[in-house]
């Protein structure tokens, strides 16, 4: 059901229908509190929770608070194994184009993406952009509490990126994002490579690839304080082979098509 205006209309807007994806793994100190917060910043959006088996009873807790929820706005899917960010958010994704959503919000469950700060992805949504990064490294977009190297890392790794394939995003490795269902319908997300963190970049090339508009908003990514990151060297490396190899393809296919003209 579409929720209503304080004047008893429907609302029309995309945004009406928003459904922000978390996947956790070994999460049960922070899922409670982002759900929190979410509800307390856009009561009206619902929340899929995307469990990988967490050994610390994560998704037990996710099924006592969607149990707790009067109002529905909370779901938990169950996945027996953890096999990748990019695979939780593709079963996530197609549990949410199954049913009626019409923007699909990717977000961290740690904290590091403001639940108070989901309005202004929604905004540039219902102002008409299909895809919406949440971004560190626009105007007005800061990183707090990070260490130097993460900050190297994460600036060098989309300095890389928007090198290496001509995307002009200021932040394309960034994991808080809108997506309007049309794009994820048209893209095929049984063809995407990549299942760690590179599958940010591998998603939003895609989107850009097909034509849909794409923009960024300023956000603040705040370091996690409770639990450990999932970052790892096997990451890194994947998202450096792959980007370089999308690169490479690219420019092939540009030379190609210039070649034929």
């Amino acid at each position: 059901m579409t929720p209503g205006t304080p004047g008893g209309s429907p609302d029309t807007r995309p945004s009406a229908r928003t459904l922000v994806i978390i996947p956790t793994y070994n999460e049960r100190d922070n899922i409670g509190i982002i759900i929190e917060r979410l509800h307390s910043a856009l009561p009206h959006v619902h929340a899929l929770i995307v469990d990988d088996g967490s050994p610390d009873g994560t998704g037990q807790l996710a099924d006592e608070l969607a149990a707790a929820d009067e109002k529905g706005r909370i779901h938990v899917m169950h996945r027996t194994e953890k096999n990748g960010l990019g695979a939780a958010y593709i079963a996530g994704f197609g549990w949410g184009l199954d049913r009626d959503y019409e923007v699909l919000v990717e977000m961290d469950a740690d904290g590091s993406h403001a639940p108070e700060q989901l309005h202004r992805l929604l905004d540039q949504i219902d102002g008409g952009y299909d895809l919406v990064l949440g971004s560190r490294y626009v105007r007005g977009g800061t990183v707090v509490n990070w260490p130097k190297r993460r900050q190297w890392l994460s600036r060098g790794g989309n300095i890389y990126s928007r090198l290496a394939l001509g995307a002009p995003l200021k932040d394309i490795t960034g994991g808080y994002r809108a997506f309007r269902r049309k794009v994820l319908e048209k893209l095929s997300l049984d063809a995407v490579e990549s299942h760690g963190y590179c599958f940010q970049v591998d998603l939003a090339w895609r989107t850009m690839q097909a034509g849909f508009t794409v923009t960024e908003v300023p956000i603040t990514f705040t370091e996690r304080e409770r639990g450990e990151s999932k970052m790892s060297g096997n990451i890194v490396r994947e998202a450096l082979l792959k980007v370089t190899q999308w690169g490479i393809r690219y420019r092939i296919d540009k030379l190609k098509r210039l070649t034929k003209s």
